[in-house]
């Protein structure tokens, strides 16, 4: 690990910010997060993959009447959004550093009310389907957590993963609200608050089209 990484890393474990290994309410956040980390009963919107945490902050500003986890496993990544956090004071948000796929032993059932996926590895080969975000297997955790219509977003420029996405979506008990191939140019422009990850403004500015959709859990 170079020393900026780790320099970076030790900032994610000290920050009050970043829940990982080693702290004392990683191992007993589920079902816990309004109760004992926020202390309200305010409602919990998920990022995953957030990678330096653009959207959870932006949210978190933008809606202090909601609490916003942001889910990464790379620590350097979520120290950036922690001091970021500090600097702006914001109390409503807070990064987890886990695998996406141990969700459920974080959240409980009915815990969490949106969950945004924005600008995941579209993965596009065939023999790496089941590592995309909207897999079945990943869907299937999402409705473990989210409670009943409960939203998720996706966000992404490929066009690969967003017809992929639409497929498996229409394969499980989900209810297709919105979907957009091109969200600038759409009346649901405004749905995602100006709001840019750092991988949208780099394939935007690079002529991709941002895709978007919208969908309720119907467990």
């Amino acid at each position: 690990m170079s020393r900026r990484k780790e320099y970076k890393y030790d900032i994610a474990i000290r920050s009050p910010w970043v829940i990982q290994s080693g702290k004392d309410f990683f191992d007993s956040c589920r079902n816990k997060w309004n109760e004992i980390y926020f202390k309200n009963s305010n409602p919990i919107v998920v990022e995953l993959g957030c990678g330096r945490g653009e959207y959870s902050l932006g949210l978190a500003k933008l809606f202090p009447e909601k609490n916003f986890i942001g889910i990464d496993i790379k620590g350097d990544r979520l120290a950036a959004g922690a001091r970021q956090a500090e600097t702006e004071g914001l109390t409503n948000v807070v990064f987890l550093r886990i695998h996406i796929q141990h969700l459920p032993e974080f959240f409980a059932e009915n815990e969490v009310d949106e969950i945004w996926i924005t600008f995941p590895d579209p993965r596009p080969k065939d023999r790496d389907e089941k590592k995309r975000l909207t897999f079945s297997f990943f869907l299937n955790k999402y409705q473990t957590v989210l409670k009943s219509q409960g939203i998720v977003h996706l966000k992404t420029d490929s066009d690969s993963l967003f017809e992929y996405s639409l497929e498996q979506l229409a394969k499980e008990p989900w209810q297709l609200l919105i979907q957009t191939w091109n969200l600038y140019q759409s009346e649901w422009n405004q749905d995602h608050y100006g709001i840019k990850t750092r991988f949208e403004e780099l394939f935007y500015q690079k002529g991709f089209s941002i895709k978007y959709l919208r969908a309720i859990n119907n467990k």
